[in-house]
């Protein structure tokens, strides 16, 4: 069974691969599946903010493309020192593709 820290790590190492060139913020996302493989995705920015593709989605459309339909966790890595937390549009992504999954939220610390 995979430990919540090391998926925690994995957001971590994913969030290195982040591009956003606007806000300079730095996001990764790890999403667990059923058969414990991992996914990764980081935050890529647009000039047009709302094209703007977040870790999460990237991630979880990464799996789906390689075939995966089955989840149990992603977790989320920024450098904030405030824990982050999905927005809007990937929480309903994770609903709709994921289900009820457990969400690990890191910080920078």
């Amino acid at each position: 069974i995979m430990d919540y820290k090391i998926l925690a790590h994995k957001a971590v190492e994913a969030k290195e691969n982040a591009l956003p060139p606007y806000s300079n913020f730095h996001v990764g996302a790890a999403l667990l599946t059923k058969d414990d493989k991992i996914y990764l995705g980081c935050n890529v920015e647009n000039s047009t903010f709302g094209l703007t593709m977040c870790a999460e989605r990237t991630a979880i459309f990464k799996a789906i493309s390689e075939g995966e339909r089955k989840f149990k966790a992603i977790a989320i890595a920024s450098d904030s020192q405030d824990y982050i937390t999905p927005c809007g549009a990937c929480r309903q992504i994770i609903f709709d593709h994921c289900g009820e999954i457990d969400i690990i939220c890191t910080n920078g610390k």
